[in-house]
């Protein structure tokens, strides 16, 4: 009976919520990413934790984590500020991500399992869906089907550079969205890309990613 009611006990437990740290780290991650913290802003703790119910520990956790990430800068004396966007930096995250995002994609491409495969497909019909004319929407969108592709290639060091990577991009998307005429054409490359991964075209996959972080940086520079 005693084995009976643990295993009981087991099926019936509520999955354990995230660590205050990274409840902190992602709350501020995503106002950063999506500049509702604007670049440049100071960042005040009393404000952080009282507008997320949290304490000053994980709080600063948080800020120390996103200092690492170029999210924030903290100056001694000073105080801590979201970090700055500089477009100078676009070339060279272009760069590295060029390489990276098409490595991922091709292993996502030999190595989702088919659970992994439905749920990219799921994310293209809402991306599909989504209304062309909302910048905020498409990007969540977007970041959401990067971080699964990201998931599906099965390397946790590969998957965290390029979350880094993809976050820092994400602030110079949101900068300069309002001024893409083509942004909802840049979402609609998702479509042949995630056909790819499902199909299992390492090769596809991989030229496809490599050519949509190519044309990102192309959209940008042409309204600057």
């Amino acid at each position: 009976m005693t084995s009976e009611s643990g295993r009981a006990e087991s099926s019936t437990r509520q999955p354990q919520a995230a660590p205050l740290r990274d409840q902190a780290y992602v709350a501020l991650r995503d106002k950063l990413v999506m500049l509702e913290i604007p670049p440049g802003a100071p960042i005040h703790e009393e404000e952080i934790t009282s507008s997320l119910g949290l304490g000053r520990t994980p709080v600063r956790q948080a800020l120390r984590r996103l200092e690492v990430e170029r999210l924030v800068a903290i100056h001694p004396r000073r105080g801590t500020f979201a970090a700055d966007v500089h477009i100078t930096d676009l070339s060279q995250i272009a760069e590295i991500r060029l390489h990276l995002e098409s490595q991922a994609a091709g292993w996502a491409a030999q190595r989702a399992t088919q659970e992994e495969r439905d749920t990219l497909r799921s994310l293209l019909v809402e991306m599909q869906q989504a209304e062309s004319d909302d910048p905020a929407k498409l990007m969540e969108l977007d970041s959401g089907m990067h971080r699964t592709i990201y998931q599906c290639a099965h390397n946790a060091y590969l998957e965290g550079s390029l979350t880094e990577l993809h976050n820092l991009m994400a602030r110079i998307w949101y900068l300069f969205a309002p001024r893409l005429p083509q942004a909802a054409r840049l979402m609609e490359d998702h479509a042949p890309l995630v056909e790819a991964i499902i199909a299992g075209d390492r090769d596809k996959a991989q030229h496809l990613a490599a050519r949509h972080v190519s044309d990102f940086e192309s959209a940008v520079k042409a309204v600057l």
